[in-house]
């Protein structure tokens, strides 16, 4: 993500999507791509697939389920905020997140670093809280995420349409629907 531009962003626990079901969504992705569907088309469609996964939840931790740690993830994201980042929008689900950030033209932030930390911040307190269930040397986030640029108003708003109403579209409850687990209104 360079200065001035809007992402979409998808970052899970450790552990939620099976390995060999994340190799064969990358080798279909790859497939797509070789056989000249758009880069852009073919990222969506994997990241439809790997996100109804996450959504099936069919392995792995589901952390967010306990309504402290979904709050401290929300709060991170808002935290955000204080560094210089707009905060379109977020979802907390049970295993991941979404996420819609914007790093403003003439900003000297990292996003690299910004989501490192908010890994990093989130995982040290969280990790607190499940200590009885995560051993000492466990990973709490998968490390990298998944990362979409956004670019126009109009496909903001269909993002910001699909974080706001994915808890609903994976049949959750109605608390992860509202604040803290959903993001602010732009």
């Amino acid at each position: 993500m360079a200065p001035g531009e809007t992402s979409f962003l998808t970052f899970r626990l450790r552990g939620t999507v099976p390995a060999a079901t994340g190799r064969a969504l990358a080798a279909e992705r790859r497939q797509a791509q070789e056989a000249g569907t758009d880069p852009r088309r073919a990222q969506k469609q994997f990241f439809a697939k790997f996100d109804a996964v996450l959504d099936r939840a069919p392995i792995g931790p589901a952390y967010f389920d306990d309504e402290k740690m979904a709050e401290v993830l929300a709060g991170e994201i808002m935290m955000l905020e204080e560094t210089g980042f707009v905060v379109h929008g977020f979802a907390t689900l049970p295993n991941h997140a979404h996420l819609v950030l914007h790093l403003p033209e003439n900003s000297d932030l990292s996003f690299a670093k910004a989501v490192d930390l908010l890994h990093l911040r989130t995982g040290t307190h969280c990790r607190r809280l499940v200590r009885p269930k995560l051993p000492p040397e466990a990973e709490f986030w998968q490390t990298g995420w998944f990362e979409y640029t956004v670019r126009d108003e109009a496909e903001l708003t269909r993002v910001l349409a699909y974080v706001r109403g994915n808890a609903r579209q994976a049949g959750l409850p109605a608390r992860f629907q509202e604040w803290p687990y959903v993001g602010p209104e732009s």
